[in-house]
């Protein structure tokens, strides 16, 4: 009789997120993405290029999605579980989160409410809303598997701060929901590793809720940069020792872009990048980390290694978005 009630509590713990957030989840459909190759019939309705979900985080239709679902789309359909169809527009998406808005032509919308990601805990009930390969309105339920993992985007930075859930992820449930049993958003699944089973992860939704504040502003993400292509290596032991610093990496300068704050610096192919603002650069995802809004603009200390010697040079970081380095 315990094991039969815990099993209840369970199973009502799971329907009560299906009945209160389920409302709130679209499948999106995208047709007519840009680049897409030849010519198509008009006389006919385009069939989908891609499939993906949403859900609705305002009542006057505002979505949050993956940035991958709806990049470079400008045909947007969003289906809700009662059968409302409807367009949609893209707001704006930040590839280097994997998230985006879009902008549904409906009002009156249900809603589902942003929880903390803060406050989650390995071992804790979730469960994830979506349309995996095609099957509308699908729910899967696991647990938080860990916290604060890092995810690589498609543009090549590091996603910090992703929940991995055990829930079930297929195609299609990219940009659904991802609850806890209170039916609080925690997260915006977005990507599986096929070749493992039971690992899956979701953008927290303190991530989501700032990118998303930034997209409804400027239809953008601002970041700084300073135009430079590197990538990561090791210091020659003698060198770290010599210089005073941590062996660990830097970054090397395979090229400086023609008239980027980094060439108006100084900065040459072949220097490693070891200090940014007066921190340690291990690698080339703690220079992404560093290149914020906040330093656009301001005369930021680079430190690089080039050959034997070691340079401070000041760099002025310009904005630009979806700017890796």
């Amino acid at each position: 009789m315990k094991d039969a009630a815990l099993l209840d509590a369970y199973s009502q713990a799971v329907v009560g997120v299906a009945h209160a957030v389920s409302p709130a989840v679209a499948k999106i459909e995208v047709r007519d993405v840009s680049g897409a190759k030849g010519p198509r019939d008009t006389r006919a309705p385009a069939e989908p290029e891609g499939v993906g979900s949403g859900f609705v985080f305002t009542p006057d239709g505002y979505l949050l999605t993956n940035s991958h679902v709806v990049h470079g789309a400008r045909d947007i359909r969003v289906t809700f579980p009662e059968g409302t169809s409807v367009r949609a527009d893209l707001v704006g998406d930040d590839p280097d989160t994997d998230l985006a808005v879009v902008k549904a032509w409906a009002t009156d919308l249900p809603v589902a409410p942003l929880g903390d990601s803060a406050e989650l805990e390995v071992g804790q009930l979730v469960v994830a809303i979506g349309n995996p390969l095609g099957f509308q309105y699908t729910l899967t339920a696991g647990v938080v598997s860990a916290l604060g993992r890092s995810l690589r985007s498609r543009t090549g930075r590091l996603i910090d701060d992703v929940i991995q859930t055990d829930a079930a992820l297929n195609p299609g449930n990219s940009g659904g929901p991802l609850v806890t049993s209170s039916g609080q958003v925690v997260g915006v699944n977005t990507a599986m590793i096929p070749a493992a089973q039971g690992i899956c992860f979701a953008i927290g939704v303190n991530t989501a809720s700032f990118v998303a504040s930034r997209l409804l502003r400027d239809g953008h993400i601002r970041r700084s940069y300073i135009g430079v292509a590197g990538q990561t290596v090791p210091i020659l032991r003698r060198l770290a020792r010599h210089h005073g610093i941590a062996e660990e990496g830097g970054v090397f300068v395979a090229s400086v872009e023609a008239g980027s704050p980094a060439l108006a610096a100084g900065v040459q192919d072949g220097d490693i990048i070891v200090g940014f603002a007066g921190e340690r650069v291990r690698g080339i995802d703690d220079l992404h980390r560093r290149l914020d809004a906040e330093r656009i603009g301001k005369d930021t200390e680079l430190t690089v290694l080039r050959q034997t010697r070691k340079l401070d040079l000041v760099v002025v970081p310009q904005g630009r978005a979806r700017r890796a380095a």
